[in-house]
């Protein structure tokens, strides 16, 4: 039953059953809420899963990649224009990669052939380069942010759904939040909250931020439109997400309502998903088809 249950979310809340998805990611400009894209270029251009991207600041960028039936954990340069892969291959598959704070490690979801579903950590700064060991014994992780350190906000595999919890790493002290969690989980920019979604009545995703350091308070920010389960933020008020071929703007402090800033079928790209900002602000990274 508890594979079962692994395999259930692996090819629904997970999507890892996915194929032929690629990493876009291009320069990007906002004037008054319109967007203006340039240097677009598919850095993955892979069969197979390429997904979840992940700045680790302004140069590189972690994404879940397909290589020979593998999915390992890729790092791209832009500024060379080159990746490599920063694991030792494992039996298992690599999924949501992200830097670990304060530190040139990187946190992964690993998925063992036997449905073991573990978050690990890989080495990047001492040898052997690219070793794992596992962050936490008894969770099974499926999408995570950093809060810091050593406190990560996850949804976790539950009962036919997902479960925010808060986690700390040194501890081991696992704390639950809520039930019916989303995948989109992100730290915000110019701030020190996490935002998560949830599922509401209507079984459309709400976003909520998420303050560790005021008493575990959340705030509800919106909803994202029917469908969308993927979010992220452009700063600390102006949240982006992918739909079709077209990238939307919600700005709290404005009309409150989503709104579309961009439309990616020139570039014959659709099925947009996953999407993220880097720290500086001008560079989208998204998960898509290309058709």
């Amino acid at each position: 039953m508890k594979n079962f249950v692994v395999l259930l979310f692996l090819t629904t809340s997970l999507g890892f059953s996915q194929t032929d998805v690629d990493v876009f990611v291009m320069d990007f400009t906002l004037d008054d809420q319109v967007m203006n894209i340039s240097e677009l270029k598919n850095i993955s251009n892979n069969p197979g899963y390429d997904s979840q991207p992940f700045f680790t600041d302004n140069k590189q960028l972690l994404y879940a990649g397909s290589q020979n039936g593998q999915t390992d954990i890729v790092m791209y340069d832009l500024t060379t224009n080159t990746s490599n892969v920063v694991n030792t291959t494992t039996p298992g598959g690599e999924y949501s990669p992200k830097q670990i704070p304060g530190s040139k490690d990187i946190a992964a979801v690993r998925l063992d052939p036997n449905g073991l579903q573990r978050l690990y950590s890989y080495n990047q700064t001492d040898i052997p380069r690219g070793a794992s060991r596992m962050l936490l014994d008894t969770l099974e992780v499926a999408y995570f942010a950093f809060f810091d350190s050593s406190r990560i906000v996850a949804s976790i595999l539950g009962t036919n759904q997902l479960n925010l919890v808060v986690a700390n790493l040194i501890t081991k002290q696992v704390t639950p939040y809520i039930e019916n969690s989303g995948r989109s989980i992100h730290n915000i920019p110019q701030s020190t909250f996490v935002s998560y979604t949830l599922s509401n009545e209507d079984k459309n995703m709400d976003v909520y931020i998420l303050d560790l350091d005021q008493g575990a308070e959340s705030f509800f920010v919106c909803q994202l439109p029917v469908g969308v389960q993927d979010h992220c933020w452009i700063n600390d008020n102006q949240l982006l997400l992918g739909s079709g071929s077209k990238i939307y703007l919600y700005d709290m402090f404005g009309s409150q309502q989503w709104k579309e800033v961009a439309d990616l079928s020139g570039y014959n790209i659709s099925d947009i998903n996953r999407i993220t900002v880097n720290p500086q602000g001008n560079k989208i990274a998204l998960v898509g088809t290309k058709n």
